[in-house]
């Protein structure tokens, strides 16, 4: 079961609701007494389940036998629209979360706190710019007349899609009328008065977090002090015709860690291992991202370096941004569009990714683009449209997350002039001596 529901809802809530709810997915319900019930039932279909929430949708998920899709179709209905949430249960959630947040914050990897960054920065106080992990400072505040007024709202019929694999469609059908059609959720049918329908604003601008990074090693070998930059620009939905063309883009740039050695097969072509890692020795990583919702998208650089490098590698990030708007090799152009291509066959493989790619496009347009349809569209990709899209995209205010040691970075302004340039070379700074 897929929900339109996420982090980007709650700009009336207290921030932190769709953490609290992926957390109290498969607890206890109205028909179960406890997640060691729910564990029981799916085990005779050896079955397993999970619940992943995210900036826009909220996943219910269960792995099991196609023989037992009634007693699995059930048992959705019951976790998505009866949970109990006991008193019990919410306080261990708050506990859970609590410690996930101080794990967030000690990790040595800190791509999760760099992804919630850009997005706060290119969406100040909105839509996908809300926090995706409850603050600290919510855990004690939700309860379960707060969780129950934003289900009221966002858990009902129109924003549900039920989507399976590996079974017949009528078969679906059938439990689905069973089980949720006219289905009385634990929190009354009442209508949804206070549905949060605002659009992404993008505005741009920068989030620093200064922090010690010089103790981030888990075990005897310490890991070099870094400083982290994400550098990220306007892209488009994934509604948009544009969104293909940013694809084959993110997959030209590609990138990645300057430990993922390998051969060609790497990905080692891509302009980010080529431009950036082969000669900047001293860059750690350099990878391209790209974020796309309903409303809007991100196109952001990841890279990490020394903190005395922080300006030299920032200028190297604003170049490739320039660059992009650039030539584009036809044998490069070629090559990431297959990329693109075999990525999406590869990852089609599996049946947990195709039961998403069915349930979020559903949600999303009520309808599913097949892969060879979605293989055609990045066949026609001409690097005149590459070129067209980034023209636009440059024409945006930067989004810039920094953490770590941030003694020598370039300020907003600088950066922002670096990517106005038709070079992308930061402002030179003058150093006034008397």
């Amino acid at each position: 079961v897929l929900i339109n529901s996420g982090s980007r809802h709650e700009a009336k809530y207290l921030s932190g609701i769709s953490h609290f709810l992926e957390k109290l997915a498969f607890s206890s319900t109205a028909q179960f007494g406890s997640k060691d019930e729910i564990l029981l039932t799916l085990e005779k279909h050896g079955g397993i389940c999970d619940c992943q929430a995210s900036r826009d949708t909220i996943m219910y998920a269960v792995s099991a036998d196609a023989k037992g899709l009634d007693t699995v179709v059930n048992l959705l209905a019951d976790v998505a629209l009866q949970p109990r949430l006991s008193d019990e249960e919410i306080e261990m959630t708050r506990t859970a979360i609590r410690f996930e947040l101080e794990d967030l914050n000690m990790r040595p990897d800190p791509e999760p706190l760099l992804t919630e960054m850009i997005h706060a920065a290119a969406y100040r106080d909105n839509t996908v710019g809300l926090n995706r992990f409850c603050p600290v400072e919510n855990t004690d505040k939700i309860d379960r007349d707060v969780l129950h007024s934003y289900l009221r709202n966002y858990y009902t019929p129109d924003r549900m899609v039920l989507a399976g694999v590996g079974i017949e469609h009528e078969r679906l059908v059938e439990c689905a009328k069973k089980h949720l059609l006219g289905a009385e959720p634990a929190w009354g049918s009442g209508q949804s008065k206070d549905v949060d329908r605002s659009v992404a604003q993008y505005t741009g601008g920068i989030v620093k977090v200064e922090k010690d990074m010089s103790d981030v090693s888990l075990g005897p070998t310490p890991i070099p002090e870094l400083t982290h930059i994400m550098i990220g620009l306007e892209s488009c939905s994934f509604l948009e015709e544009d969104f293909i063309p940013f694809a084959v883009l993110n997959m030209m740039m590609g990138g990645g860690g300057s430990f993922s050695a390998g051969g060609p097969g790497k990905g080692m072509f891509t302009r980010l291992y080529l431009n950036v890692l082969n000669r900047h020795h001293w860059m750690y990583n350099a990878t391209s991202y790209h974020h796309s919702y309903e409303d809007t998208g991100l196109l952001c650089i990841h890279a990490s370096a020394d903190p005395k490098q922080v300006r030299e590698m920032v200028e190297i990030i604003t170049r490739e941004f320039i660059l992009m708007a650039g030539a584009i090799g036809e044998v490069e152009l070629e090559r990431a569009k297959t990329q693109l291509k075999s990525m999406l066959m590869m990852n089609l493989e599996s049946r947990p990714v195709i039961f998403e790619d069915v349930g979020r496009q559903v949600l999303a347009t009520n309808t599913r683009k097949l892969p060879h349809e979605l293989c055609a569209l990045i066949g026609q990709v001409k690097s005149s449209d590459i070129k067209r899209v980034v023209t636009k995209m440059l024409h945006k205010k930067p989004a810039v997350a920094a953490l770590g040691d941030l003694t020598d970075l370039p300020t907003y302004e600088h950066i922002q002039a670096a990517l106005s340039s038709k070079d992308g070379r930061l402002p030179r700074m003058y150093r006034l001596f008397r």
